[in-house]
């Protein structure tokens, strides 16, 4: 199937870019086009306009600032990311999910920030974010405003995004020590949704969790923020009392539905077997430290 028609358009600059958003009705953004061109195949999304970014310059970049935030721009792309040097330094968790995003094909085009704006439930990467209480800039014509992920995304598919909004970068907080964790991801094959996965950021200093941030996969809605999971790990060691009590809440925060995939019962088991298994692994890695 081919997709409606459409009007295209290639802006050199965000403000050319936001001018077309804000004249334009029915007009989408255009960045990697892994989730939307498919979308639009299949008729599932008939947009009247596309303002396409990558003539942008400018917007590629992934880096690790001087104040100890991690910033990825609009265009950086999931292969950039999976090859980066810097990330498994700066941002552990990022690193674990960079291969695990879709498959090669899609990884070489798709975009980071797309990821996050596509708001699939079955995400990697908003999971990721909401875990390491990252964050969106949006650009729009009265500025740009940041937009914590865990209110950034407002239901399946849905953002927060005003229809003149771009998003422009996405903002990683800086460590409360030092930066651990994990992403764990089932999949029947390379490159299919996931039954469950599971996103466990740890700040860790002197064996004391500092801070931490739970974010899980394909068990629900949309993305799930596992709070109450998190904070039942600030300020404690890695016992395994502790790691139980986690991995038990995690499951619980979690609302799967059944299908060929799995029963809700056993996508909850993942989630909590995922969660003890990546901070397991940090366990490991600390013991090997001291």
């Amino acid at each position: 199937m081919y997709p409606s028609r459409f009007r295209y358009e290639a802006p050199t600059s965000i403000e050319e870019a936001i001018a077309l958003l804000s004249s334009l009705e029915d007009a989408k953004v255009l960045a990697g086009g892994q989730s939307l061109i498919p979308m639009m195949k299949l008729r599932f999304a008939n947009p009247a306009n596309l303002v396409d970014i990558n003539n942008i310059p400018d917007l590629g970049y992934h880096r690790a600032d001087s104040d100890g935030s991690f910033r990825i721009g609009a265009l950086c792309r999931h292969a950039d990311l999976e090859k980066s040097k810097i990330l498994g330094e700066h941002q552990p968790l990022l690193a674990a999910a960079a291969p695990l995003v879709a498959d090669p094909i899609v990884r070489t085009r798709g975009t980071f920030v797309g990821s996050v704006c596509h708001a699939d439930p079955q995400g990697d990467w908003a999971s990721c974010m909401v875990a390491l209480g990252g964050s969106i800039v949006a650009q729009g014509p009265s500025g740009k405003r940041t937009i914590p992920v865990k209110d950034f995304v407002s239901g399946p598919f849905t953002t927060v995004l005003a229809h003149n909004e771009i998003a422009v970068e996405a903002v990683i907080p800086p460590a409360q020590g030092t930066r651990t964790g994990g992403y764990l991801k089932l999949e029947r094959r390379v490159g299919d949704f996931a039954t469950a996965a599971a996103a466990v950021s740890l700040d860790m200093s002197d064996g004391v969790v500092k801070d931490a941030g739970i974010g899980l996969t394909g068990v629900g809605a949309q993305t799930i923020n596992a709070s109450e999971a998190a904070e039942a790990l600030i300020g404690s060691r890695l016992e395994d009392d502790v790691v139980e009590r986690a991995a038990e809440l995690a499951a619980a925060a979690t609302s799967p539905r059944g299908d060929h995939r799995g029963s809700a019962d056993y996508k909850r088991h993942i989630i909590s077997t995922f969660v003890s298994r990546i901070i397991a692994n940090v366990q490991r890695a600390e013991m090997q430290v001291a």
